[in-house]
Parts: C-alpha cells; sequence; structure tokens
C-alpha cells in the first residue's frame, strides 16, 4: 500500500497541492455522484436520435473516463468530463428532429468541431476567439440552453404538451408519469437545498423505483455486461457532415464547447488555487484533454464531451489534482456494468433533473449589464430564441447578428471584435440562403 501512495505521490504531485490520497478519492468519489446522472440522462436523450441505447450507454460511461483520465495525466487537474447538457439536446431535438439529419452526420459534426476546438488550442487563437466574443453574448448562450433544457424537460415530464390554440398548455396531471415527475423535481430540489451531494442521481433512482408500480415501466436488473458498443463505433459520417450543408451547425457546437469547456475550467481551476503563476500552462493541456475528449465521443458514438461544472463539488471537498478525476475516471468504467438499470430509466424520470440544471443555467441573467440595451437587448433575443424555435443554433445566429446590427446603428461599431463580425456574418448568409427554413 505504501508503494502504491509513493506512486501517486510522485505522478500527482499531492504534497505540493497539500492534499493526500483519501482526501482526493473522497473528492473524486463526490464529483462522480454529482454528475452520475449522466450514465441515464445521456443515453435517454440520444436514444430519440434513433441511436441504439445499450452502445450510447456505453459511449458515455467510456468517453467520461477516457476524458477524465486524460485530464488527470495530462493537465493534473481535479475536473471531470463526460458527454455535456444541452450539446446532446442539441444534437437530437435540432440537428436530427429538426434539420433532418442522421446521427451518423450528427457525430460528424461533432468531430468537426472537435477537430476545429483542436486548431484552435494548439495555435493559441482560442485565447483570441474568447476575448473577442462579448460576455453577454456568452451569458446569453448559457442562459438559452437553459431555457431549452427546460421546455424539453417539461414536454418529457408531460407537464408541458402541444396545443393548437395556444401553441403549449399544461398537460394531464392524473397521468401518473406526471405526479413521478413533479415528485422527482421537489426531490431534486429539497436535497440540494440540504446541501446533499448526489440530489440529481437520488431523484433519478426514485423516480424510477416508484415507476415499476406505478406505471407501466418494467424492472430489468441492475447488473449485467456491458451491452456491444459495435452499433455507434466508428458510425460517424464525416463526408455527409461536410456535404450536408451543416457548417451553421458545426459552428454552433464549436462556439458552445468552445466557452462551455473555458468557463468551467477556468471557474473550477481558479476555485482549486490553480490559476496561479507556474501553474497556467495547465490550462492549455486541461483544454487538449477537452478536445481529445470531443474526438473520442464522436468515434465511440456520443455528443460533444466537455469538462463538468459539478466538479467544483470535489473542489469544495478537497480535491486538488488530477487523482481526484483518475478516481471519477475509474468509477465511470464501474457504470458500464449497470446497463440494465440505465435502460430502465424512463424520460419522465431523468425530466426532473434536467429542469432542476436548466433553472441553474438560467440565473447566469443576473451577469447581464441591463443598463447597456446594446448588450442586454441582443442576449435576451438569443436566449428566448432558442427556446421559442426549439432550436440552439437559431437563437445563437439571431444573437449574434442583432448585436452587430445594434452595435453599428447605435454608432458604438468599434467597440464589436473582428470575430463577432464574422461569426454574425457566416450566420446572417446562412439565414438569407435558406430562409430561416430547416
Amino acid at each position: 500500500m505504501s508503494g502504491l501512495r509513493g506512486l501517486l505521490e510522485r505522478r500527482f504531485r499531492l504534497a505540493e497541492h497539500g492534499t493526500t490520497v483519501r482526501t482526493e478519492v473522497l473528492a473524486g468519489l463526490t464529483t462522480f455522484l454529482t454528475m452520475a446522472y449522466i450514465v441515464f440522462i445521456n443515453p435517454s436523450i440520444l436514444a430519440e436520435a434513433g441511436m441504439p441505447r445499450g452502445a450510447v450507454f456505453v459511449a458515455t460511461c467510456l468517453v467520461s473516463a477516457l476524458g477524465s483520465l486524460i485530464m488527470a495525466l495530462s493537465a493534473n487537474y481535479p475536473i471531470a468530463l463526460a458527454p455535456g447538457m444541452g450539446l446532446n439536446a442539441y444534437f437530437t431535438y435540432v440537428v436530427v428532429q429538426g434539420l433532418g439529419f442522421t446521427w451518423q452526420a450528427a457525430l460528424g459534426a461533432v468531430f468537426i468541431s472537435g477537430l476545429c476546438f483542436l486548431i484552435v488550442t494548439l495555435t493559441g487563437l482560442r485565447a483570441l476567439i474568447v476575448d473577442g466574443i462579448p460576455r453577454s453574448m456568452r451569458v446569453a448562450m448559457t442562459v438559452g440552453i437553459g431555457l431549452f433544457l427546460a421546455i424539453i424537460a417539461l414536454k418529457n415530464a408531460g407537464l408541458v404538451v402541444a396545443s393548437p390554440a395556444t401553441l403549449v398548455t399544461l398537460g394531464d396531471l392524473h397521468k401518473p408519469e406526471a405526479v413521478l415527475a413533479v415528485i422527482g423535481f421537489l426531490m431534486v430540489a429539497v436535497l440540494s437545498a440540504r446541501k446533499v451531494r448526489a440530489a440529481l442521481l437520488a431523484s433519478i433512482l426514485t423516480v424510477t423505483a416508484l415507476s415499476f408500480g406505478m406505471t407501466d415501466n418494467a424492472f430489468q436488473g441492475i447488473v449485467a455486461l456491458p451491452p456491444s458498443i459495435a452499433p455507434t463505433l466508428f458510425a460517424l459520417d464525416v463526408p455527409a457532415a461536410l456535404s450536408a450543408g451543416l457548417l451553421n451547425v458545426i459552428l454552433v457546437l464549436f462556439l458552445v464547447e468552445l466557452f462551455d469547456a473555458t468557463g468551467t475550467l477556468m471557474a473550477v481551476a481558479s476555485r482549486a488555487g490553480l490559476l496561479t503563476e507556474g501553474r497556467m500552462r495547465r490550462l492549455d493541456r486541461a483544454l487538449m484533454a477537452d478536445s481529445v475528449s470531443v474526438f473520442a465521443g464522436s468515434l465511440l458514438g456520443t455528443s460533444s464531451a466537455t469538462a463538468y461544472l459539478e466538479s467544483a463539488s470535489g473542489v469544495e471537498e478537497g480535491g486538488r489534482t488530477g487523482l481526484t478525476a483518475a478516481t471519477v475516471a475509474l468509477l465511470f468504467l464501474a457504470c458500464l456494468f449497470l446497463a440494465p438499470l440505465a435502460a430502465a430509466v424512463p424520460p419522465y424520470a431523468t425530466a426532473p433533473a434536467l429542469f432542476y440544471v436548466a433553472c441553474l443555467m438560467i440565473r447566469e441573467l443576473v451577469a447581464l449589464d441591463w443598463d447597456d440595451r446594446t448588450e442586454a437587448i441582443p442576449a435576451c433575443v438569443t436566449a428566448l430564441f432558442m427556446p421559442f424555435t426549439y432550436s440552439i443554433a437559431t437563437g445563437v445566429s439571431f444573437g449574434f447578428i442583432t448585436y452587430a446590427v445594434l452595435k453599428l446603428l447605435a454608432g458604438r461599431a468599434r467597440e464589436v471584435k473582428p470575430v463577432v463580425w464574422v461569426i454574425a456574418a457566416v450566420f446572417l448568409f446562412k439565414l438569407v440562403e435558406t430562409g430561416g427554413a430547416h
């Protein structure tokens, strides 16, 4: 045991960071419990794109383990990675269901966006792009994706249904699925208020357990050998992504991946005290791990992977090195044997967790400068267009175009960085060419 401790000490420099093996392992367990819901939610969402649920489950576990391990060994950061919330919804509900592309072509778009992410990281363009996008637009993308997740969650819960008179209306609250979803959300909210780390996971498992007696959902067991990943392994179609007019899709994926990863990494690393002089170069390695995970996800068969803000929970428990992320990686590998349980989780069991995540994302609105209309209005356009057009890409498109036009007509064009003009021009050309139609 002492030999193992010595090896871990040398590899992760525990003493230098003022931590121990026990602290790091407990921090890793905490991070895992706060983000383990993804192994249930991601297969559920991507299955609606026509992807084999079992294969996606395996891909989710593998890319989460791989990404977290790369982060641990290359950057020595206590930050875990997994398929990103919002990005998986965009993949399914916009690219596949909305635009009509195959999931194979959508995986190809994920691959290309990962390539773009890798290039800007290697060349140093990342900093130029991140600095060039106004904070208001970054906030708007986070809030808009949160609103988009909210309407998906309410739909999956049966709490919001289509209406020919009002577009949407309240669903049938007599249905057990809707009742269970409400119970699940209240459970998440209460447990989170009480600082319970695994609140989302506990809600998903509780609603699933209740569904066996209240609905026609059937118990399929808990542990079994992992399903085959063959149906999604290397199934991406890059030529289709390049030839099918997916330019705006790739651009949106790239922008969301870039800002989500950069923002999360800097926020969690700062909280862990890792952005001090002499440790900054590790941030680039961390971003490299993120971009490699996007590649790996597209090859294995899942939507874009990214750093998880839930990693902050492990940092709060004392996690300071890559041993925390390595612990998360091992726990995701152990999840491979929980496929029967994952297959039994219905959409209304994951809906409360989705809605809760949406609530947390919407709070970013407070960061907007509401006194500057040229900043606040484009941000609101971005955020509101996402759920109301059922398209993240449309929200981002109209947001950037509105931002550029308002600044220009208000006589403040000098405030707009070149990268914003380029992005707005690309989206404007796309809208003019297609008329906004899918």
